[in-house]
C-alpha cells in the first residue's frame, strides 16, 4: 500500500527549524494520527515539515493524495492552529477590539468570510452540526472563542480537503460542542476520504477515532504506535508549588486561615446591578445581578456564546459599555472619575483575547513585566527589583530558562505560561483567569493548577475562573455562576 505522506530522514534547510534528529514519518491510508507531546516538544515544527513550510535539504516530503484535479498541497491539506483570532493575521486586530462596537463596520461578517462550497449538501451538514446559521450575520470580532472555533472548522472543511490537521481542537469548547466535534469528525471520516492529524498535549484528549500516536518530545519525532497500545496517563501533582506560594507564618509554616466573618462584614470587590449588554438585536447579558466579596473564589461557567468573556470585559473596563452599566469595583462605582489604570492595578488577568493580542517580537520576560503596568507591550522599562520579581514568577511557572527567548518563538503552551506569569506578577487582589489551562500538557496543567490552589489559600485574595472542564477548577471554589445563552430578540 502506498503511504499517504512519507518523510525519510528529513532535515529542514534552515538550521533554526530543525529537529534534534532527522525526521522519519509515515502515514498510511485509513490512519488518523495524534502527535502527542509536551509544550515546546516540537509538534508544531513537525507539522511545518509535514506541510512543506520548511523545505528539506534532501528527501523531500512525498504525498500521495487522491486525484482531485489539483496538484497543490494547500488544496489537499488544511491546518488550523486555533490561535484565537478574529480575522486574518494582518496586524489589524487589537486587544479589546471585540468589545468596541464602533469598529464593527470595518470588520467582516461571518457570512462574508466563508468560501463558496464545493458541495452544497455537505455545506448544509456542516452548518447544521455547528449551528452556523445563527452566526452568519454576526461580526467576526463578536464571536466567542468557541463560536470562532466552529467558524474556523467550517471554513476549512468546506473545501473538502484530503487531510485536516488540528492543533488542540477541543480547547475552549463546552462539553456538548466537544462531543459534537468528535461526532462530526467521526462522521466525516466514515463518509469521506478525510484523514486527520491532531496535535495534542494530553493523552486524555485523544478521541476514539485516532488509530495511531506519534510521540514528539525534546524535538525528536518518535516511532508511530497504535493508539490502543498507549500507556496509561500518569497523574502529576505540584506540592512544591503549594509550599512555595501558599501563605506562611514567620517560621515558614502554612499560615492559618482567617476566621469566617459575616457576609455583611466582608467588603465587596464587584457589584453588578441589572447589567444588560446588547449588540444590535443580540442580547448577550440580560439584567444580571452579581456580587463578589473579598476572599471569594468563583467558578464562572456557561456554554460557548453565553457571555462569560463579555462579563469579564466589563469588570476589567475593556468593554466601553461598562461605563453605561451600574457596576462597582472595590467599593467604587464605575464612572465616578477613576481611570482604567486605577481599575486594572488591582487585577491580574489572562484570557484568549490577551493571548491573541500579544504578537510582540520581544523577550518573554518583557511580556511578564508588562503585567506590572497592564499594557499590551512594554512601554516602561522595569526597575532592577521589578525585573527580579518577573524572574521569580517565571521560575514559579517553570519557564525561567525562557526569559530571553522571543515570545513569538515559543510554543502556544509556553506562551500561555508566560501570560499566566504576567497575570500573577503584581500579586493582584483580584485574579481573573479565562481558560488558563488552554493547551497545556499534563505536567503543566497540574503545575498551574497547583499555583492557583496556592493562590486560593490566601484568604484576602479573590478569584474568578472560567473553564469548560469541571476538573480544572480548584477544590477551594466557594461560589459558582452559570450563564445561559440569551435568545435572539
Amino acid at each position: 500500500m502506498i503511504p499517504l505522506i512519507e518523510i525519510n530522514n528529513g532535515v529542514p534547510r534552515h538550521p533554526q527549524y530543525r529537529m534534534k534528529e532527522p525526521v522519519n514519518f509515515c502515514m498510511m491510508p485509513g490512519e488518523h494520527v495524534a502527535l502527542l507531546g509536551p509544550n515546546g516538544g516540537g509538534k508544531s515544527l513537525l507539522v511545518d515539515i509535514i506541510t512543506g513550510r520548511w523545505p528539506l535539504l534532501m528527501n523531500e516530503v512525498k504525498y500521495h493524495f487522491d486525484e482531485s484535479g489539483s496538484d497543490l498541497v494547500c488544496d489537499h491539506i488544511k491546518y488550523i492552529t486555533f490561535r484565537d483570532s478574529y480575522g486574518d493575521a494582518d496586524g489589524t486586530y487589537y486587544y479589546q477590539q471585540r468589545y468596541h462596537s464602533q469598529d464593527r463596520e470595518i470588520t467582516p461578517l461571518v457570512s462574508e468570510l466563508l468560501p463558496e462550497a464545493k458541495d452544497e449538501a455537505f455545506k448544509e451538514t456542516l452548518f447544521r452540526l455547528f449551528g452556523m446559521h445563527d452566526m452568519l450575520d454576526k461580526y467576526i470580532v463578536l464571536l466567542s472563542s468557541g463560536e470562532l472555533r466552529k467558524f474556523q472548522l467550517t471554513k476549512a472543511l468546506m473545501g473538502k480537503p484530503s487531510l485536516l490537521i488540528l492543533d488542540n481542537p477541543f480547547i475552549g469548547l463546552d462539553a456538548s460542542t466537544r462531543a459534537l466535534l468528535q461526532d462530526l469528525l467521526c462522521k466525516l471520516i466514515e463518509e469521506t476520504h478525510l484523514h486527520v492529524i491532531l496535535l495534542l498535549s494530553r493523552a486524555e484528549d485523544i478521541p476514539p477515532f485516532i488509530t495511531h500516536v506519534v510521540p514528539v518530545e525534546g524535538l525528536v519525532c518518535g516511532e508511530k504506535m497504535e493508539a490502543k497500545n498507549l500507556d496509561g496517563v500518569p497523574k502529576v501533582d505540584a506540592p512544591e508549588i503549594l509550599r512555595r506560594y501558599a501563605p506562611q507564618d514567620d517560621k515558614g509554616n502554612s499560615a492559618p486561615q482567617d476566621e469566617k466573618r459575616g457576609e455583611d462584614e466582608v467588603p465587596e470587590v464587584i457589584r453588578l446591578n441589572k447589567v444588560s449588554i446588547r449588540y444590535d438585536e443580540r442580547t448577550i447579558l440580560k439584567e444580571l445581578d452579581w456580587v463578589v466579596r473579598k476572599g471569594e473564589k468563583w467558578a464562572l461557567t456557561g456554554d460557548n456564546g453565553s457571555g462569560k468573556s463579555t462579563l469579564l470585559s466589563l469588570i476589567c473596563a475593556d468593554n466601553p459599555q461598562s461605563y453605561a452599566c451600574d457596576i462597582s469595583l472595590f467599593g467604587r462605582k464605575r464612572g465616578t472619575g477613576e481611570s482604567i489604570w486605577e481599575i486594572k492595578k488591582h487585577i491580574g488577568y489572562v484570557s484568549p483575547e490577551i493571548h491573541r493580542a500579544y504578537l510582540k517580537n520581544m523577550p518573554a520576560i518583557d511580556i511578564v513585566a508588562s503585567g506590572l503596568h497592564d499594557s499590551v507591550g512594554l512601554y516602561v522599562r522595569p526597575k532592577p527589583e521589578q525585573r527580579g520579581i518577573c524572574e521569580h514568577w517565571m521560575e514559579v511557572f517553570g519557564i525561567g530558562d525562557l526569559k530571553d527567548r522571543s515570545f513569538l518563538q515559543l510554543s502556544s503552551g509556553e506562551q500561555r505560561l508566560v501570560l499566566l506569569a504576567r497575570a500573577f506578577v503584581k500579586d493582584p487582589d483580584l485574579l481573573i483567569l479565562d481558560e488558563p489551562l488552554h493547551g497545556l500538557d499534563t505536567r503543566n496543567r497540574a503545575h498551574v493548577k497547583g499555583i492557583i490552589e496556592a493562590f486560593c489559600k490566601h484568604p484576602d485574595k479573590t478569584l474568578i475562573m472560567v473553564s469548560h472542564y469541571q476538573d480544572e477548577f480548584p477544590a477551594c471554589v466557594t461560589h459558582r455562576l452559570h450563564l445561559k445563552k440569551e435568545k435572539v430578540c
